[in-house]
């Protein structure tokens, strides 16, 4: 392939009417821009250009590259025009990844004023509860919930969310407030239905940090668990982004609140990167990193 800088090299000979020339303009010596052509006409097989002692003069085969060879310089010059210009004002689309939770309750709030802080971006948001493949499923970013495991990705801490134990008023009006963690045996407890890590509950248990339960029903959505918390199907542990403001309306009340243990579940975004990160992705995880009601401490 035909490396740019030949190209370069060999339209500055043309326009500078000689070896000098373009040496002055390239800020390089003669000889060099002397080698880079001789390397250019031996890779192609053909002389580019008759050298003699007055002047230099294309051949045929030189008049064909130097029409292609500008062709392609412009194309070339306008294409880190546009990328330039893209870096100074983000542009384009940014597809994320994330459990229907994080897109519900963390990201769509936040939609409308990253859409109004940068009106050239367009977001893609996809829901997966499961780990996907960020290549495979063309995602730019992913937005992670929970301890990462060992990857090839880069990821950016945003921010952490309290874990809540809850219930609705009305399942503790019918099953009773349970007074202490051993109480939990006698109560109908919602859990995930894998991984196991993640019904290991925030309560110590006989010098042990962490109770594990086992859900007497159980679902693979965070989303599915506080609704049927809010129905009244059983206890459930939250995270607080996901319940927050089921607390704070009363739709859900605090069990064992003076017994959980300060547990966060960390929020990360998960990104490929390779060189500078893509402004129009940069711009988003920044904000979020800003805006999203985590704890940052």
């Amino acid at each position: 392939m035909i490396a740019t800088d030949a190209l370069i090299a060999f339209v500055a000979i043309i326009d500078g009417g000689s070896f000098s020339a373009a040496a002055a303009r390239l800020q390089q010596t003669p000889s060099g821009i002397s080698r880079t052509l001789s390397r250019l006409e031996a890779q192609l097989g053909v002389r580019l250009i008759t050298r003699t002692t007055r002047r230099l003069e294309l051949t045929e085969e030189g008049r064909w590259l130097l029409e292609r060879a500008r062709d392609i310089l412009a194309r070339l010059g306008d294409t880190e025009a546009r990328l330039q210009a893209s870096a100074a004002v983000p542009a384009g689309v940014v597809r994320v990844n994330a459990a229907s939770p994080v897109l519900n309750h963390l990201l769509a709030p936040l939609v409308p004023g990253f859409l109004a802080a940068y009106p050239q971006i367009r977001l893609e948001l996809t829901g997966a509860e499961a780990i996907v493949d960020l290549i495979e499923e063309g995602a730019d970013v992913a937005i992670r919930v929970g301890a990462l495991a060992d990857s090839t990705l880069n990821a950016r801490l945003l921010g952490s969310s309290p874990l809540r134990l809850v219930a609705a008023p009305d399942y503790l009006q019918r099953c009773g407030q349970p007074a202490q963690a051993a109480a939990l045996a006698q109560h109908r407890l919602l859990g995930f239905s894998s991984p196991a890590a993640l019904n290991v509950w925030p309560l110590a248990q006989a010098g042990q940090h962490g109770w594990p339960v086992e859900p007497a029903l159980s679902a693979s959505s965070g989303e599915t668990l506080r609704h049927l918390a809010l129905a009244g199907a059983g206890i459930a542990c939250l995270a607080d982004f996901l319940v927050g403001d089921d607390l704070r309306a009363g739709r859900l009340q605090s069990v064992l609140a003076a017994e959980v243990l300060p547990w966060r579940q960390q929020v990360w975004a998960v990104f490929y990167k390779q060189g500078q990160l893509a402004p129009r992705v940069a711009c988003l995880v920044d904000y979020l990193a800003r805006q999203l009601p985590l704890q940052r401490s």
